[in-house]
């Protein structure tokens, strides 16, 4: 029997990667082998495991994790001190460390034919760099679709799906909380008020591996600098969304400047 060409769904733990695995499902499963793979990260928000136990039910299938040996625990907080560095113009080493590493390394052994991944209908240009920059094998299931993240967080809780209770706290993804590739001044206050402690941890990490994290009128400053009343851009408008396609680093004239002192 001629093996099947296998596909590797990246699931997040965000609600594009779930309904982007289960559409790659329904369109390929009768003539591909699918795989649903995650890179677990200890430091996103604890609900978003429930998610994907939920999600796993919903697709019938398991959710392989992919890890980095480097780092077995899937600490960022590790990574940043063993880095020394936790992030600035050639981005930030967790999501090297802990995504693109840990995907590798299991592309390494698994040797998937292609790849889906959870960009949406308005992120047709990241697809395009993606594709550009790491690989040319991705099919672009959602954006065929023409599904935003707004319509796969509506398909999921019309499937009965609880959304990860990060969403619910007013963040804009479900990456880690204190997500070191944001310099937003109202991101991080957001951090400060939803969860307090995590924003402390971040303050005096930062401020001892000399790295300036967020940005107020064009100057980079430490966290335990930020006052409450600073202000960025808007909440819902941020996209820092950490995955397998977050390691490229800023273009030219972009706003992804150095982050330590």
């Amino acid at each position: 029997m001629t093996k099947r060409p296998m596909i590797a769904v990246w699931f997040s733990c965000g609600a594009a990667s779930a309904v982007a695995a289960k559409l790659t499902i329904q369109r390929y499963a009768a003539t591909h082998e699918i795989r649903v793979v995650n890179n677990p990260v200890v430091n996103e928000d604890p609900d978003n495991l429930r998610f994907a136990r939920d999600v796993a039910v919903w697709l019938g299938v398991e959710i392989e994790q992919a890890i980095n040996p480097k780092f077995p625990s899937c600490d960022a907080v590790e990574v940043w001190e063993r880095e020394r560095y936790m992030a600035g113009v050639a981005g930030a080493p967790c999501t090297r460390a802990l995504k693109k590493r840990a995907r590798q390394a299991w592309e390494l052994v698994n040797k998937p034919d292609f790849h889906v991944l959870g960009f949406t209908a308005e992120e047709r240009g990241r697809h395009e760099r993606f594709v550009r920059g790491e690989r040319e094998n991705v099919l672009p299931v959602l954006i065929d679709a023409g599904l935003t993240k707004e319509d796969c967080a509506a398909l999921l809780v019309g499937e009965g799906l609880a959304l990860p209770a990060i969403y619910l706290r007013g963040y804009p993804n479900a990456n880690c909380i204190g997500c070191v590739k944001s310099q937003s001044p109202t991101y991080w206050n957001h951090v400060r008020r939803h969860d307090p402690l995590i924003f402390t941890e971040r303050a005096e990490q930062s401020r001892r591996l000399g790295a300036r994290l967020v940005k107020v009128k064009g100057e980079r400053i430490f966290l335990d600098q930020l006052k409450v009343t600073d202000k960025g851009g808007s909440l819902k408008s941020l996209s820092f969304d950490c995955g397998i396609f977050c390691e490229e680093p800023p273009q030219p004239g972009s706003a992804g400047t150095e982050a330590r002192a």
